[in-house]
This record gives structure tokens, sequence and C-alpha cells, in this order.
């Protein structure tokens, strides 16, 4: 929007795939909190069309960078030729292996406590995670909720401190195996374990770190962290000359509300930069 407004060719790809699609609400962005995310992208389009930007529901494939040009291709194979170039491409999030997650996901079973936490408030909250993965995610859900149980689905790698910390802070731990999910309407009702078991619980909570989605940060080069995302500095610069990113595919806070800042901040490193190049 901003490089629009800047009187900026824009062309914007949307491969349609964006990570809280299986969601219903986008929760946490001021003005917009609790709004369907389909329809805040088609609001997001509708408003970009004024600024002369041109949308392309297509997903790029390959991306180059030579002598201060990028070339990108989409799926039809057409090619495109530009001096600056920004990745919102986001990332994936590896999911547990639960028989009956997929209609519950986005709905009840969630990965981030500060964008669904609240909608789970005083629920009884269970946390996947396999080994000693979950026990932080455990006892930060205790802020939303006074019932709190770890699930470690078969794993038994817990130590004596780490189950004397649970247990001062109330966390019950499950180190049964996790036979399947059972809900309705999105809604979780039991975790059904392997002896036959069945918990009664109302939302799951998992960290499971995530992936790129696009293969096209790899492809120009960039430099990523320890986690996987692309480094980025203060305006969102990469490593390579004239290539922004922004969202959750970039180091910082992966939220809607900051991705949203992330792209302005880029836009408008964006358009100094072209000022600069078109000074004589």
């Amino acid at each position: 929007m901003l490089l629009g407004r800047s009187r900026r060719k824009v062309i914007l790809f949307d491969g349609g795939k964006p990570r809280n699609r299986w969601s219903d609400s986008m929760n946490g962005f001021v003005g917009n909190d609790g709004v369907n995310p389909n329809e805040f992208i088609q609001k997001v389009r509708a408003e970009l069309v004024k600024y002369a930007i041109e949308i392309k529901d297509i997903e790029v494939t390959t991306a180059t960078y030579s002598k201060g040009q990028f070339v990108v291709n989409d799926a039809d194979g057409n090619v495109y030729h530009s001096r600056k170039l920004l990745l919102a491409t986001g990332l994936k999030d590896n999911l547990p292996p639960l028989e009956g997650l997929e209609p519950l996901y986005g709905k009840s079973v969630h990965h981030c406590p500060y964008c669904d936490g609240w909608e789970s408030r005083d629920k009884a909250i269970a946390v996947y995670g396999v080994n000693r993965d979950g026990i932080g995610q455990a006892l930060a859900m205790k802020t939303w909720s006074d019932s709190v149980t770890l699930f470690t689905d078969g794993t038994k790698k817990l130590l004596r401190n780490d189950l004397e910390l649970l247990k001062r802070n109330a966390v019950q731990v499950c180190t049964d195996r996790i036979l399947r999910l059972e809900g309705e309407d999105g809604k979780l009702q039991h975790i059904v374990l392997s002896n036959g078991e069945k918990r009664a619980q109302q939302a799951l909570f998992f960290s499971m770190g995530t992936k790129q989605q696009s293969v096209l940060g790899q492809q120009l080069g960039c430099e990523f962290t320890s986690k996987g995302v692309i480094k980025t500095r203060r305006q969102q610069q990469s490593n390579i000359p004239g290539l922004f990113v922004a969202g959750d595919a970039a180091r910082d806070m992966q939220m809607v509300t900051v991705a949203a800042s992330e792209g302005a901040k880029a836009g408008v490193a964006i358009n100094m930069e072209l000022q600069l190049d078109d000074r004589k």
C-alpha cells in the first residue's frame, strides 16, 4: 500500500496459502480484532485497487538476482523484472501427528497463545510436547487457565526437576500415547489415550517449530538464523541488495500486527532506495 501511495509500479503475487487460513478469527490486531482472515484479505485487496497495484493470484516459483535486478518466474512460466523485491512468504507450522487434528486446527487447536489464548481462557487446556519440548509452553499457558495438562504422547523423558517444576505450578502431566482427538464443530472435547481413557479437554496448544513456506529466500542466497527465518536489518533489509523480507519469514515476533508493521517499514525503505537510485 505504501509503495502504491508512493506512485511505484507494484505487482503483488498471492499464492493463496496464508499461515492462518484455517483460523476463524484474526486476533490481537488493533482495529481488526476477531476479523476472519479471509475477509481481512478481501478488504485489503479492495483498498489496494485505488493505488493501481496489480494483484496476481499465482505463486512465484523461482527468483534470481544479478547486477541490481531481480528476475522472478511465476507458476505459469511468466517472467517479471524488478529493481526491488519484497518477500512476505511466511512460514508453515509443523503439526502434531495426531488423528482427528485437522478439523480442529485453527478452531480449538493452536500454536500461538497470544493469538488464541484469550479465547481458551479458563478452559481445560492441553499442551502437546514430546520428550521435554512442551514444558515451557505448559507453564506459559497457566496465564490463561488454571487447568493445564502436558501430554508427552508416549515419551517419558521428563527429568525429576521438570516434574517438580510442573507440579509446583499445578501443571498436570500425562505421558501415555495419544490415540486420537475427538470433537465436534471444530471444538475439542476429548483426548483419547492408547489405553482407552478419555481426557476431557477443550483446547490444545503445541509448539513444534516451523519451516519456510517458500524456497525463494534460499534461491536468492539469504542468510538464515538458527531458527530457520531470514535475517533482516532494522528496515527489513536482507543481506541481498534490494531484497526485503517482512512477516513470519523474517526474524521477529510472529504475529499479524507485527507483519503489517514490518511491511510498512519495508515499503518506506524501498521507496527511499528507489529515490536515491533515481537521483541524478
